[in-house]
């Protein structure tokens, strides 16, 4: 890690010290573990402390961690993602609570960034993340009578059901999916000429 980003990590540890959190430095930022039941008392802290000053809200995602192949540590299956930034002091952090499977619900931010409000509603919908106290928790891509999450690693890539205008019935009807799954192997291997002239160097 360097110097920049200890020193980053050695304020928020400082702000944070009320709170259990795990900190680490990945792909070029730092991240911060946090217990969910936390999240709003650490999100005010990370915003208001003079230090931080993390006062813009890039994006809240969600993600499902199922079959993943990589560390085998993660406390849960679901996790509630906030990638903020101080554009003042111009740092970033990301900020990682992990949720139950069984009813991944975590508190809303949507009363210290408003902006909060399309993330959260984006994630309950894509991954059926509960945000407690979000003032209108709606599906926002999907249609309102859409069931389950499309981006949770169990629903099938092609779906359950395709939706039509039907002209007699004068409405739109649902029925199964007609799409054929496949599993499309390429048959042709692609050459990338960036490097073919110097694959004939190296050979003379």
């Amino acid at each position: 890690m360097s110097a920049y980003y200890q020193e980053l990590s050695a304020k928020v540890q400082k702000s944070l010290s009320a709170f259990e959190i795990k900190s680490e430095h990945a792909l070029s930022e730092l991240t911060i573990i946090v217990d969910k039941d936390n999240i709003t008392d650490v999100c005010e802290i990370l915003k208001l402390d003079s230090e931080l000053q993390f006062d813009l809200l890039v994006d809240v995602c969600g993600v499902d961690y199922l079959n993943y192949e990589g560390d085998k540590s993660f406390p849960a299956r679901f996790a509630s993602v906030y990638h903020l930034q101080s554009v003042s002091l111009n740092h970033r952090i990301r900020v990682i609570a992990f949720l139950d499977e069984e009813m991944p619900i975590i508190d809303s931010v949507v009363g210290i960034w408003r902006v909060a409000d399309w993330f959260e509603r984006e994630a309950f919908d894509l991954f059926g993340i509960i945000y407690n106290g979000h003032p209108d928790l709606r599906r926002i891509l999907t249609d309102y009578g859409f069931i389950g999450h499309p981006m949770r690693k169990e629903f099938p890539v092609i779906g359950n059901v395709e939706m039509r205008y039907d002209h007699e019935k004068q409405r739109v009807v649902y029925e199964p999916v007609s799409i054929e799954n496949r599993v499309i192997i390429p048959r042709t291997k692609a050459t990338d000429n960036r490097y073919i002239n110097k694959e004939k160097a190296n050979e003379e």
